[in-house]
């Protein structure tokens, strides 16, 4: 089986999505591919075009990072997109890995429980590993065992919370690829893209977009089929030596009618929620998409 190669398929991505003209080239006739050409990327990052190619195809892995940090700049990206870039060139072992159970440190458990507002951890992956009533009142995806990735593409219910989904189908892929960084030969990485690629075709063209997006806070609107539209904000805190976790918070403000919303899909009467959809099969054997 071939080694994957990330930062070649991060390099080539982004020079088809590279618009000539934002890049300083003047442009001529009709070009028969999109981007930019690699000759025209390695003359703009002031390196040869038989090195540049080396990267595309995988034959060199570990450039420096200020070849790294040229192609960033003819590429016109922001600091996540550039922090990812560098991380794909760090070496890492090829060994198999054993999956370990994540587990959710106490005083986070203990806090998501007596918070009055939606809270739950996800690990890099977007497992949900810990959820309070609230957060599952919100959405029944919100819940341990549950991909949140594989709730916004694949869940038809789901997708009906969100009135912006193309951009939140956007942002959580973006947001994937920033928490996983190079470590997409991780089996449940494969497993879960693969499973994805296949069953989504949106989810096949933002993966192959390769855009990267940091995992913060921000805006949020759900049309809730209980109480209606909520306008809530979204914090994401990292938890400190949990390989990656993080601690998510929903809040509205306050006095809103969105935080009334809040109040009473916390109240008891409020425990009826809705079904998910049937999750997809499992493909037998899903491919490595990258």
């Amino acid at each position: 089986m071939s080694r994957p190669n990330a930062l070649g398929e991060y390099l080539r991505a982004r020079r088809e999505l590279t618009d000539p003209a934002e890049a300083g080239l003047p442009v001529v006739g009709v070009r028969r591919t999109p981007g930019l050409r690699r000759e025209e990327v390695a003359t703009l990052a002031g390196i040869s075009a038989d090195y540049y190619l080396r990267l595309e195809q995988g034959r060199d892995r570990n450039p420096s990072a200020q070849v790294l940090e040229a192609l960033a700049r003819v590429f016109r990206l922001d600091a996540p997109a550039t922090q990812h870039l560098l991380s794909l060139s760090t070496a890492r072992p090829a060994a198999s890995r054993r999956p370990r159970r994540e587990v959710v440190p106490s005083g986070v458990r203990q806090l998501i429980d007596v918070i009055n507002l939606p809270a739950f951890v996800e690990s890099r992956r977007f497992d949900v590993l810990a959820a309070n009533r609230l957060a599952t009142a919100v959405s029944p995806n919100i819940r341990p065992g549950a991909n949140r990735l594989r709730a916004i593409f694949l869940d038809a219910a789901e997708r009906d919370l969100h009135p912006d989904w193309e951009q939140v189908a956007r942002g959580i892929v973006a947001g994937f690829r920033a928490s996983v960084g190079g470590d997409v030969d991780d089996p449940r990485i494969v497993q879960l893209v693969g499973e994805l690629s296949l069953a989504s075709e949106p989810f096949r063209r933002l993966w192959a977009r390769h855009d990267v997006t940091a995992l913060a806070g921000g805006r949020m609107r759900l049309c809730h089929p209980q109480v209606g539209l909520l306008e809530l904000r979204r914090e994401k805190l990292p938890i400190n030596d949990s390989d990656g976790q993080i601690l998510a918070i929903y809040h509205a403000e306050p006095g809103s009618a969105s935080a009334r919303a809040l109040e009473s899909l916390g109240s008891p009467e409020a425990t009826e929620v809705r079904p998910t959809s049937a999750p997809a099969p499992e493909p037998r054997a899903a491919p490595r998409f990258r």
